[in-house]
């Protein structure tokens, strides 16, 4: 056997020794593997680490976005909403979702198994409680891994679980005291910004490009209070041409002229053309309202903005739908065939899971991100939206003020409602203080550091990524990112189901959605751990419908369920199912409590 043989069989050995938790749970066998460095100095793989987590933890991440990507791509159901009306689709996506969030979810369970015992990771921020534009309130409420879901050694999970359940429920405990008490304690915790199915959407109608899975886990925990999911305007800029801005004393925030942004653009790249400034934004009529003029405002300059199906570098076609992350791996520039200059930014707005990740991925690719906080709604265009989140909601005048932004008369139930919305906001502990914020603003501490997770369901326009692809039956290469501020990594597994696909798709399902869906659960046999795995799948399939009390208990309030989350004859089993478990091991399920009609 020559060098570069016996190499490669000490690589897939080594990553399969140090996945080997996560992939025994999903009964996986770890076939081949690819390691390319994409930026930074390559080096050796299993000499260094390319983060602050040390080399096993980041190839533990790195296989948490591969089965993520494939579970989802391959059992959630992919492609069934094309031709389905808006409740059908919007169930296909719930199950998408309902796979990606537990897939994640119980990797990070075996991954945490691996954490120093004073060490948790802490979920800050999630995705898929909040409906789209355009979407009705029931298009919401997906399931999701969201704030406040904690994963560590059980007594380390215990003690913080404490913490967080008095940040949601007492309005007298701050988020210093919290942070501090953490400090005292001696506990690290690894914050987290998870979006668990991005461009879900395309994914239920099949799209061919899109689909991801995004994580990001920071050094320290965001100092984010309680669940929060609204929506962040973000300026996505090379940081060359913000340093350019900054020689003519033009300060660059979300809310700079765009004028002096292209300004700033053609003195960083001399002899650009105009027409070759791309400016990537989400599109679409239910955006008219809101970001229309900023459209209008970058054509009138004589750019380009781009639309669906415009040719990326890579080959593949752009979307701008949704999928406000991905683009950020293009922001800078390069010269096509002929040698021109063409130079790609972001403007627009994004989900707030999604504003924080991009922002927090744009130092590692020598950009600035620049967000300002929007509302949820969507009557005003972006030049208004980006002044109101700042107003003082206790302010006696609060009413007129908000009447000058919008420039007419509002009446009471419309000044109640923006009010609600900064005091969300507020109460969260989101960074309204200043006009225009970083990522750095989101930080207790400023030194914070990161690991970027991308696994692939399908290829992805901005980086070219590939998505997962069947190389023979039950074997799948599946392509996952890892990219921090030392550099990034394009790791390719090749993975083999060492199950049938009929009973893969049990173990990449929910027990609840397996017991939903038909599966006996009074004969099957009852582990201590089912415990665990209940109380972790309630929080992700029905956040909205729980109370989190005092005394470690978790209360599911059945009333508040809407019937397009779980429907009413899946709420009926999903009732009967948890009250069996209630009667039949009460000391097991001693967390839990029911009320129901």
């Amino acid at each position: 056997m020559n060098d570069n043989a016996q190499e490669k069989k000490n690589l897939v050995a080594q990553w399969a020794y140090d996945t080997g938790d996560i992939l025994g749970r999903f009964h996986l066998w770890l076939e081949d593997i690819e390691v390319k460095w994409t930026r930074g100095q390559p080096v050796k793989e299993f000499t260094s680490q390319i983060s602050f987590l040390n080399g096993r933890m980041e190839r533990m991440f790195a296989m948490t976005g591969a089965i993520t990507a494939l579970g989802t791509r391959l059992f959630g159901r992919f492609g069934e909403g094309k031709n389905l009306d808006k409740a059908g689709i919007n169930q296909v996506k719930k199950d998408a979702d309902a796979i990606s969030a537990y897939a994640m979810s119980e990797c990070l369970w075996y991954l945490t198994r691996q954490l120093p015992e004073n060490h948790a990771v802490m979920v800050c921020l999630g995705e898929g409680l909040m409906p789209k534009v355009g979407e009705t309130p029931e298009m919401g409420s997906n399931p999701q891994l969201g704030f406040g879901r904690v994963y560590a050694r059980p007594e380390v999970a215990k003690w913080l679980d404490k913490k967080v359940i008095r940040l949601l429920n007492d309005k007298n405990y701050t988020w210093q005291e919290f942070y501090q008490e953490i400090k005292e304690a001696r506990i690290t915790i690894w914050g987290a910004a998870i979006d668990t199915l991005e461009n879900t959407s395309r994914f239920a109608k099949g799209a061919s490009t899109g689909p991801m899975t995004v994580l990001h886990v920071f050094n320290q925990p965001l100092h984010i209070t309680r669940p929060y999911e609204g929506y962040i305007g973000n300026l996505v800029l090379p940081k060359d041409v913000v340093n350019e801005a900054a020689k003519e004393s033009v300060l660059t925030t979300f809310h700079s002229p765009r004028d002096l942004v292209l300004r700033a653009i053609l003195r960083t790249y001399p002899g650009v053309k105009k027409e070759n400034i791309h400016v990537w934004t989400l599109r679409g009529k239910s955006r008219v309202e809101r970001i229309g003029g900023l459209w209008k405002i970058w054509e009138d300059l004589g750019v380009h903005v781009i639309d669906d199906g415009w040719k990326m570098p890579s080959g593949i076609e752009a979307f701008c739908e949704s999928g406000t992350y991905a683009p950020t791996y293009c922001v800078g520039s390069w010269q096509d065939i002929k040698k021109d200059t063409h130079v790609f930014i972001c403007d627009g707005y994004a989900a707030s899971a999604e504003a924080m990740q991009a922002a927090s991925l744009a130092p590692l690719l020598n950009q600035r991100a620049f967000l300002s906080v929007f509302t949820s709604s969507f009557k005003l265009s972006f030049d208004k939206e980006q002044h109101i989140m700042n107003l003082d909601p206790n302010a006696t005048d609060f009413k007129t003020r908000l009447e000058v932004l919008i420039g007419k008369e509002v009446d009471d139930k419309t000044a109640a409602k923006y009010k609600d919305m900064i005091m969300e906001a507020v109460d969260a502990n989101i960074p309204l203080h200043k006009l225009s914020i970083e990522a750095d603003d989101f930080f207790p501490e400023k030194d914070w550091d990161v690991l970027a997770v991308s696994g692939y369901m399908n290829p992805d326009p901005y980086s070219g990524a590939s998505g997962v692809e069947e190389i023979s039956p039950s074997v799948y290469r599946v392509t996952t990112r890892l990219s921090s501020k030392q550099g990034e990594k394009l790791i390719t597994f090749t993975i083999k189901l060492m199950k049938s696909m009929e009973q893969s798709r049990f173990v990449f399902n929910p027990l609840l959605i397996r017991f939903l869906s038909g599966e006996d659960f009074e004969s099957r046999p009852v582990k201590i751990s089912d415990s665990g795995r209940i109380r972790n799948e309630v929080q992700t399939l029905c956040s909205e419908a729980l109370e989190f009390q005092k005394d470690e208990k978790i209360c599911i309030h059945f009333n508040r369920i809407l019937p397009d989350v779980i429907s009413p004859n899946n709420q009926k089993k999903l009732l009967e199912v948890l009250r069996w478990y209630k009667k039949n091991h009460p000391i097991w399920f001693a967390w839990l409590e029911i009320s129901a009609p």
